[in-house]
């Protein structure tokens, strides 16, 4: 190499440019791991090499020189573009957006990720949890779990998930004090109500009996919250029986009563049939649904 084409060493440009942004040799000694002798040595070379001053320094502390501003200026431009050629090169992570409910989100599907990502860690999932109904366009959601009727859309292909078989759950101290649950019983209670509104059809249809009069209710808006009632004995609440297979079979929560009902908004996976991604996309696709029949989540 020419004389002029030498480049001062890679360790001290780097040095200055830190120090130079941080007007402090201790930052700049933080921000690479070094110590601070290391980066003012390292400056003092690079002063040397270059045959000029860089630094001005002054009891205050640093101030570049007319040199050092320029040199500077130009460092950080190199700098930034080796660290975006750096990050072309490199493979990027496979992103992909999966739209559920709040209440399945953590009920559901948060339990079970910590398995799905050790075996996929090429995958970066966004969880985007809401009760609004996704646009796999405008949202960018490449797969979406909800209840709802067959069909859902010409684009989109929908596969079921779960049915919605809803059960009456409680804590067991709450069910071992009302044991036959009658209906003087039953009016005792608190009914723990979500969005869904089930309680007056449950009641009429799954127990065969009419709603008591003056019973208690408590409200809320995700059915997971209702459950959280539930597991802290505040009532009785009614949930899918997938979301609650874990919490009964831990016997954290018992079936209040045998009956249950069959509903006619099951749970389905739904994607565009022509996917953004359509690799990470049948994955996850094929993930979800093996999980059909499993409480364990693996």
């Amino acid at each position: 190499m020419e004389p002029s084409r030498r480049l001062p060493s890679l360790n001290a440009l780097r040095a200055f440019e830190a120090a130079a942004r941080h007007l402090n040799f201790r930052l700049a000694a933080e921000e690479l791991g070094v110590t601070q002798g290391a980066v003012a040595q390292q400056v003092r070379g690079l002063e040397r090499d270059l045959a000029m001053q860089l630094f001005e320094r002054r009891q205050g502390g640093l101030a570049l020189t007319s040199a050092g501003r320029g040199y500077a200026a130009q460092l950080a431009r190199a700098f930034a573009v080796i660290a975006e050629a750096t990050t072309a090169l490199r493979p990027q992570p496979l992103r992909l957006t999966i739209s559920v409910t709040p209440s399945f989100a953590s009920k559901w599907l948060i339990p079970r990720l910590p398995a799905f990502t050790a075996a996929h860690p090429q995958l970066d999932l966004r969880i985007l949890a809401s009760d609004s109904l996704a646009n796999f366009q405008s949202d960018g959601v490449d797969i979406a779990v909800r209840q709802g009727r067959l069909p859902f859309g010409a684009g989109l292909v929908a596969d079921l998930l779960f049915p919605q078989d809803v059960v009456a759950v409680c804590s067991p101290k709450l069910r071992a004090a009302t044991a036959a649950l009658d209906d003087a019983e039953l009016a005792q209670l608190v009914l723990l109500h979500d969005g869904h509104d089930l309680w007056p059809e449950f009641i009429e249809r799954a127990l065969a009996r009419p709603m008591p009069p003056g019973m208690r209710s408590m409200r809320f808006n995700q059915t997971a919250l209702a459950l959280d009632a539930a597991l802290a004995g505040q009532g009785l609440a009614l949930a899918s029986r997938f979301l609650v297979e874990p919490d009964l079979a831990a016997g954290r929560l018992v079936q209040a009563f045998p009956a249950t009902m069959r509903g006619s908004l099951d749970f389905h996976v739904v994607s565009a049939r022509k996917p953004r991604h359509p690799e990470p996309t049948a994955l996850v696709r094929s993930w979800l649904l093996a999980q059909r029949g499993r409480s364990d989540g693996r």
